[in-house]
């Protein structure tokens, strides 16, 4: 069995992120659109959200420190 690597699972997640947001749109319309749409955001969100964690390892456990603060725009 390989070893594990945070860091190559954390890149991994960036590269699902950059690939729903380059995710083409289906040929659906109304409420379905509306759905994949939701869903694809949700999608971005979480992959994102992993893509820009921190790994480390307490003990037996893989810890993902992960800022949620607001940018500052300076």
């Amino acid at each position: 069995m390989p070893s594990f690597t945070p860091e190559e699972m954390i890149e991994r997640f960036r590269e699902r992120a950059e690939a729903v947001r380059k995710r083409p749109l289906p040929p659906v319309a109304g409420q379905e659109r509306n759905l994949f749409i939701k869903q694809a955001q949700i999608d971005y969100q979480d992959f994102a959200m992993i893509g820009d964690a921190v790994p480390s390892f307490d003990g037996a456990f893989l810890v993902l420190r992960i800022d949620l603060r607001p940018e500052k725009n300076d």
